[in-house]
């Protein structure tokens, strides 16, 4: 006993401090982000930014999809197969998870680029944003790809560094210069200035990573073989993902199409504003997801609930501090962005408030996506999320951006204790905070987690 308290100690010390090495880049990343955001709202005018505000969330949610799923798989796959001493299944996940990310982002983006020119040749609006937009799906999608697989090798700085801090200190830089000499940038030039910024930030990423011997060139020829081995679950790690991101975004898209752009601004605002809150979580499932799954994987249940617990309870403690500075200063932090809405203090914390809940309940998703409960995962959440997006569609047109807030907040907070419940029940790990209690109690597997591979 004394042994094994001593290694989940070692094992919880570990993850903290790569975490906050992790939690030091993503606060660099939100306060650029958040910079960006105010600079391109108070620069562009509200038509102008409600058109970014569109086709940023539209690209993010199509980059998803074009990620096939394959940003989670890589996270399961490599820990699990080099643990097992298959390194030859490991590459083939990451060459052909990454060649299948490719071939589905050209795909994609190209199918986006048609429909906005057919749309702009049987009706006269703008199109320009959408385009921009498809374009912009390449380099997210890569760059979310790249992240995971250089986190599943072990790496925190080159996995972040490039995109997180370098990418968003050159988009607000660029649109002050331009602002200074007297250029103002229209929906699209946003979008288009940030797609070629991003595909600067991945070639410095490529070649820090060549430098350092990590992998990352995708190989086609593994494609075949990898998605005859994996393809199954891929679908469900696509179907995960994009649920995920549309519940993240489809709001702000409904209400550019169902109100107005300038309304689609300011709910992009708030929500990004209450995304702060997860700041501390997210930073941390980005250190314990491939760590959860080497130890799940491989029968030690004691470790696998450390970690969810561990991040369980950095990520509610920072989220709750975060979530009553909102209560008291919502106004104020919002105002930073030059719009006048009496409504956005209120729309930050009816979202605010799905996000508190959803940090309560810990790492469900990831303790589902890395466990092989991914199928779980998306019928459970995609339904309440589909759910909650109809009623949102019901409300929006009479109760405008207030409505659709309170929607999204119940529907998250309903969504995270359903999943916290079926992983306790299914899997055996608690991702709540209630799961700290259960570190000492729950005995390890005799026999390891087997692989969904034939092999």
């Amino acid at each position: 006993m004394i042994a094994s308290q001593s290694s989940l100690r070692a094992l919880v010390r570990a993850g903290l401090s790569r975490s906050a090495l992790s939690l030091g880049i993503k606060v660099g990343t939100a306060g650029l982000t958040y910079l960006t955001y105010v600079i391109l709202s108070r620069t562009m005018g509200g038509d102008a930014y409600g058109y970014f505000a569109f086709g940023l969330s539209l690209a993010t949610v199509l980059s998803i999809g074009a990620c096939m799923g394959q940003q989670t798989a890589i996270l399961r796959y490599w820990p699990e197969h080099e643990g097992a001493g298959r390194p030859d299944l490991a590459r083939e996940a990451l060459g052909g998870g990454g060649a299948l990310v490719i071939v589905a982002a050209l795909g994609l983006a190209g199918a986006v680029s048609v429909a906005a020119a057919l749309v702009g040749l049987a009706a006269p609006q703008p199109v320009l944003h959408i385009v921009a937009a498809a374009l912009l799906i390449i380099p997210m999608a890569l760059s979310e790809y790249w992240s995971s697989a250089l986190r599943a090798q072990g790496s925190v700085l080159t996995a972040l560094m490039p995109r997180d801090i370098g990418w968003r200190l050159a988009v607000p830089l660029v649109v002050v210069l331009l602002a200074l000499g007297g250029l103002s940038l229209s929906g699209a030039a946003a979008l288009l200035v940030t797609a070629l910024l991003l595909f600067a930030a991945l070639g410095l990423q490529a070649l820090v990573a060549l430098r350092r011997r990590y992998r990352l060139a995708p190989d086609f020829k593994a494609l075949r073989p990898y998605w005859q081995r994996r393809g199954k679950p891929s679908r469900w790690f696509l179907m995960g993902t994009v649920v995920d991101s549309a519940a993240l975004n489809l709001d702000t898209i409904f209400i550019g199409l169902l109100v107005a752009p300038v309304a689609a601004g300011i709910y992009f605002n708030a929500f990004r504003t209450a995304g702060l809150l997860t700041l501390f979580t997210f930073a941390i499932t980005l250190v314990v997801a491939p760590m959860l799954s080497k130890h799940y994987h491989a029968g030690e249940m004691r470790q696998a609930q450390a970690i969810t617990a561990l991040c369980a309870w950095a990520g509610f403690l920072f989220s709750l501090a975060i979530f009553l500075g909102f209560v008291l200063f919502g106004g104020a932090i919002l105002s930073l962005f030059g719009q006048d809405d009496a409504s956005g203090p209120l729309i930050l914390v009816l979202l605010a408030f799905g996000l508190v809940v959803e940090a309560a309940t810990g790492p469900a998703r990831i303790v589902m996506m890395m466990t092989g409960h991914e199928r779980d995962y998306v019928r459970l959440f995609g339904l309440i999320v589909i759910v909650g997006l109809i009623v949102e569609i019901a409300v929006i047109p009479s109760g405008g951006i207030v409505a659709a807030a309170a929607v999204n907040g119940l529907a998250r907070a309903v969504a995270q204790v359903a999943l916290t419940i079926r992983c306790r029940r299914t899997i055996g790990i608690d991702p709540s905070l209630f799961g700290l209690f259960r570190i000492g109690r729950l005995p390890d597997r005799a026999e390891p987690a087997a692989s969904q591979s034939p092999l």
